[in-house]
């Protein structure tokens, strides 16, 4: 088994166990990076539909300063392309192959700030995802196109390790959020 594939099961496992509930305060950081690195009032928030003991990023809707926000969620498509539309805490979702939560599919959004769910991440702010390159893909296409896109790696603290494996096709973070603060 590689390196990679235990890393994944070590920190799933670890997830599972050590998973807690966050409020809205793990978002608190946050305000003060978007505030420093965009200027407009209403910004595209691309989120992920929390499972499998993954940090409930949607909390982040319970906050009024991000009340101004479009939020929005991926969808994956064909080729295992992902893309984002916008969405409301009240729309119906699907269930997609995979199991997870999708949107209505309408107008292809571009994101200003990309929430990005993860397995582990390193200080030089790796992640390991899981295994299908859907991010990956996503940021190293659309990065190309807009350089303002900020990236944040959402996760507990304990889902840190000391030097991830990675590979040319592996994205880098530009920030990691946990309920210690913003890496």
């Amino acid at each position: 088994m590689n390196k990679k594939r235990l890393l994944k099961k070590k920190f799933f496992i670890k997830r599972k166990i050590r998973y807690f509930k966050i409020d809205q305060n793990f978002f608190s950081p946050l305000k003060k990076l978007i505030d420093k690195k965009f200027k407009k009032k209403r910004l595209n928030f691309s989120l992920y539909f929390p499972s499998s003991y993954e940090v409930d990023i949607l909390k982040i809707l319970d906050v009024d300063y991000f009340r101004k926000s479009n939020f929005l969620l991926p969808i994956i498509e064909e080729g295992n392309l992902m893309n984002f539309y916008r969405w409301k805490k009240t729309d119906i979702l699907f269930v997609n192959k995979y199991g997870l939560l999708e949107p209505i599919k309408s107008k292809r959004i571009i994101p200003d700030v990309v929430m990005v769910p993860l397995l582990a991440f390193d200080k030089y702010k790796n992640r390991l995802g899981y295994g299908k390159g859907f991010y990956d893909k996503y940021l190293n296409k659309y990065l190309s196109i807009n350089k303002k896109i900020i990236t944040v790696g959402v996760a507990f603290s304990f889902q840190r390790y000391h030097k991830l494996p990675t590979t040319s096709k592996d994205y880098k973070l530009n920030y990691i959020i946990t309920e210690k603060g913003i890496i």
